[in-house]
């Protein structure tokens, strides 16, 4: 006879008994037991309808951006053919001021098509140039920050202006002295024939890259607004500023000594004027936190 009943007890030595738990125990382990299941069944649940809505509103957004851009490029290309075409059928009246005199030939039919179509399109940009300005800051307005918002603001007259200013500097100082001295230097050797075309190649490469340069202050400050750039690091890095201005330079000029010297001159002094500009920044900041913290 098996003293065990064939194995069926459940306590076959002192070893194998449960521990004695308090009834206080058994019931907090319950009680816990029951908060996770209620906690389980109150979490919400991953549903995919959210994730397709939440993807349905990005594209959205971006459909709308895109719609708003094609608006606005819609709107600058209307006004840029419209001054296009104002200053074709002016060509007459003009033409006198930007030739400055220089008797100029043509080398082909085609060649006074390419003329007028040149000078046309630059004039009709410098002259849409305020309008694309609004049409831009029409778009980028919603997405900006206030400091950026204020600041594009504040400066997008000074911006035209400057712009204005290196155009006029180009066409009325840096190009008829270099085109004088490369003239002069031809003529010692050469008969000397300038086409139209070349001209107005020569003509646009001495100011509107010019023009671009003269908004390096203005650079400057944004960059200082949004902390990427301050008056030491502009100091720090002033003798590469330097080397990268007169490469600039001699790449965006006619290839001669004077050329470049006329355009470097300026953008050193334009680099330097930005430097003080952002250290006047950077006081008033400090002066501001400084208010504010007392």
């Amino acid at each position: 006879m098996d003293p065990y009943e064939n194995n069926n007890k459940k306590i076959l030595s002192p070893l194998d008994k449960e521990p004695y738990e308090p009834e206080t125990t058994k019931k907090n382990a319950l009680a816990d037991k029951g908060q996770e299941t209620v906690v389980a069944l109150t979490l919400p649940s991953t549903d995919s309808s959210a994730t397709e809505w939440a993807v349905k509103d990005v594209v959205k957004s971006l459909f709308d951006h895109l719609a708003d851009l094609r608006k606005q490029l819609i709107k600058g290309l209307a006004v840029f053919i419209f001054f296009f075409f104002v200053v074709f059928a002016t060509v007459n009246w003009w033409f006198p001021f930007i030739t400055k005199g220089n008797s100029l030939v043509i080398l082909g039919p085609l060649e006074v098509v390419k003329f007028y179509m040149s000078i046309s399109s630059t004039m009709a940009l410098g002259l849409a140039l305020p309008f694309l300005m609004h049409f831009v800051w029409s778009f980028i307005k919603p997405g900006l920050k206030e400091n950026e918002r204020r600041f594009l603001g504040m400066y997008s007259p000074v911006m035209l202006f400057l712009f204005l200013l290196g155009i006029s500097f180009g066409f009325f100082v840096v190009n008829p002295l270099s085109y004088k001295f490369l003239i002069s230097i031809g003529q010692a050797n050469f008969d000397v024939m300038v086409s139209a075309s070349e001209y107005i190649h020569f003509l646009i490469m001495t100011t509107v890259p010019i023009g671009i340069l003269f908004e390096l202050p203005i650079v400057a400050l944004f960059l200082s607004s949004i902390g990427l750039l301050t008056a030491d690091i502009m100091k720090a890095i002033r003798k590469w500023a330097y080397v990268f201005m007169a490469v600039f330079a001699s790449m965006t000029t006619p290839p001669d000594f004077v050329s470049h010297l006329l355009v470097l001159i300026p953008m050193i002094l334009l680099y330097e004027i930005s430097i003080f500009l952002v250290k006047k920044i950077e006081r008033k900041q400090m002066l501001k936190n400084e208010l504010v913290s007392k």
